[in-house]
């Protein structure tokens, strides 16, 4: 088995070299592990910091996380491939867990379990997650996690990614619901700190969702029939599945509900840009799309972590 990390990186200038360092420990990592970073569209440090460390380094000019999927997949290697976002605490023997998950027979796709970490946030953003983590539609599905892996099996069910913001869902659709595992080891899942922060990122949440089930509708070639899509999200899930199974939990439903209300309102104002907040810094004006450059493995540097954008925010 050799193991693929594919890293899509956009203006991670502050906390790639963390992540980078935690992936190429030269005690643990091994031969058989690779890292590819996808630096897609920045305007920062984060393609040249990632180059000091022993990884392999994709730079396109289009500030598009698909395209940085598709480049760095283009390159990969690896018959189990992990893909993981560039703030993911993911270490290297949580990966080796979901490699190997994704080897046992019948296994196509693993994901570890989310725990939402809300222990710097506001007391609303603790009552939302309070309802949101107990709903039934993260059970048995691969989104939400930050870092999934999928067999060459499943890889091969789809061409390339699509230029949709929800990839987790659609990884999740290729793989149907008995080829998925959740294995019993944590990752930690970094809530918004601010009532405004969340209503903003689940906002981003709620407009993906759209966008997948557009593509979905629009039966685009090469996809064929997407074997398990995650069922649209129930309006009444959170009253029924949570409030009614546990009636104390019915403050925290109100500012649930409200939450979720004015992410909608949001998301469908006239302002509302989908990528407003993402990365470090607004990008300059793209440049014509050019060719991947593959800059070969180096050697170390510093960072800090950004807070995860659509994670566990699947609302019911």
């Amino acid at each position: 088995m050799r193991i693929s990390v594919i890293v899509p990186a956009f203006n991670e200038e502050a906390g790639i070299g963390t992540v980078l360092r935690t992936l190429t420990d030269p005690v643990e990592k091994g031969s058989d592990m690779e890292i590819v970073v996808a630096a897609n569209g920045c305007t920062d440090r984060t393609a040249e910091i990632a180059r000091t460390f022993d990884v392999h380094v994709v730079e396109i000019a289009t500030p598009s996380k698909a395209a940085a999927l598709n480049a760095a997949d283009r390159i990969a290697t690896g018959t189990v491939r992990v893909y993981m976002d560039a703030d993911s605490p993911a270490d290297i023997p949580l990966i080796r867990k979901l490699a190997d998950a994704v080897e046992r027979p019948g296994v196509e796709g693993a994901v570890p379990r989310p725990v939402v970490d809300t222990s710097s946030s506001t007391l609303p953003v603790r009552a939302y997650y309070a309802i949101n983590s107990r709903l039934p539609i993260f059970r048995g599905r691969l989104f939400g996690r930050g870092v999934i892996a999928i067999s060459a099996t499943a890889r091969a069910r789809f061409p390339r990614f699509p230029d949709i913001t929800a990839d987790d869902m659609l990884v999740d659709a290729v793989v149907a619901p008995g080829e998925k595992a959740e294995i019993d080891a944590p990752i930690s899942v970094l809530a918004p700190r601010t009532g405004g922060e969340l209503v903003r990122r689940l906002a981003r949440s709620r407009d993906g969702n759209a966008e997948f089930w557009r593509f979905v509708a629009s039966a685009p070639d090469g996809f064929g029939e997407l074997p398990g899509p995650v069922a649209g999200s129930s309006t009444t899930s959170w009253m029924r599945n949570v409030v009614l199974r546990a009636p104390w939990l019915a403050p925290a439903a109100v500012v649930y509900v409200a939450v979720v209300l004015l992410a909608e309102r949001k998301r469908r104002s006239a302002s509302w840009d989908v990528r407003s907040g993402w990365g470090r810094a607004a990008p300059a004006a793209p440049a014509a799309p050019a060719s991947p450059a593959v800059v070969p493995p180096a050697a170390v540097v510093p960072a800090q972590r950004r807070a995860a954008e659509s994670r566990v925010d699947q609302s019911g």
